[in-house]
């Protein structure tokens, strides 16, 4: 089973694997850069040895990026959307050189300018970076977000429509996040509901596009669209969602990791329940 956590870079992107693999994760999510700045030296040659040797170490057997939350694909502000095309197609060059096979990335805000203004700049935005980093192995994946302000992606039917306008689809995937879902509507918290979120899901976007799944209780009630991530079953998820998600043999292969709040012990803590919650049988 894939599983594991977003871990700190700190040290060195070298020290991320370490980090993982102290808490027993077999997967983990890094930045691959400082998510607070818009710029970085490019990585050398010695920085990605220095990770891989350090990966190969461990049992952690795949590894995802995020990238930086100053980045916004649909912003109607010109001189934003142009940094942020530039900073995103540096976040893919980066993940591209550490062999990393997967990108996540919130879609957008499209910042009071209208939501169809915002889904056609995010999908315009994809198209320019994939024509720069053509060949690439690397596939960018669109999160499913809460919808808090004027965020885009909350909706399964809005990330349909941006992989559609795009002129590389099969360059896409998806990232569900749990307590983004719960945020925007979708309730996983019985065996029903569950269901028939992915079904849902399948049915609009297709389950052969999910590429990863941010494990995250929620503080707010469902369909209150407001990103507030909890510990695993202290949320109003609470733990018969998170059962069922370790427990669907769809997702086996499909890294799912923290996005909790904590340090590396409350990381352990919480991987340590949900591999619990994966032996349980109902």
């Amino acid at each position: 089973m894939l599983i594991g956590a977003h871990v700190s870079i700190s040290g060195g992107l070298d020290q991320a694997p370490l980090r993982g693999f102290e808490i027993g994760c077999t997967a983990i999510q890094i930045f691959t850069k400082s998510q607070l700045q818009w710029n970085a030296k490019p990585l050398s040659t010695c920085e990605i040895e220095n990770y891989q040797q350090s990966l190969k170490k461990t049992a952690i057997r795949c590894v995802v990026a995020h990238d930086s939350y100053l980045i916004n694909l649909g912003s109607p502000q010109t001189d934003l959307l142009k940094k942020s095309r530039k900073a995103f197609f540096e976040e893919m060059q980066r993940a591209e050189e550490l062999q990393i096979p997967f990108l996540i990335f919130h879609p957008g805000s499209h910042k009071g300018a209208g939501e169809d203004v915002g889904l056609k700049l995010i999908a315009e935005s994809i198209n320019i970076v994939h024509q720069q980093c053509s060949g690439y192995n690397l596939k960018i994946l669109l999160e499913t977000t809460a919808g808090q302000g004027s965020n885009l992606g909350y909706s399964f039917e809005q990330l349909k429509q941006i992989i559609d306008m795009t002129e590389q689809p099969e360059r896409l995937g998806v990232c569900l996040d749990t307590c983004h879902i719960f945020a925007a509507g979708y309730d996983i918290r019985t065996e029903s509901s569950y269901e028939k979120t992915i079904a849902k899901f399948d049915q609009v976007i297709g389950l052969q596009r999910l590429k990863a799944i941010h494990l995250n209780d929620s503080k707010r009630e469902l369909g209150l669209r407001v990103d507030r991530h909890e510990i695993i079953g202290k949320g109003k998820i609470g733990l018969e969602g998170f059962r069922l998600i370790m427990n669907d043999p769809r997702f086996t292969n499909i890294p799912k990791v923290l996005e909790i709040p904590g340090n590396l012990e409350v990381f352990k803590k919480n991987l340590d329940l949900l591999k619990s919650l994966a032996s349980e049988i109902k």
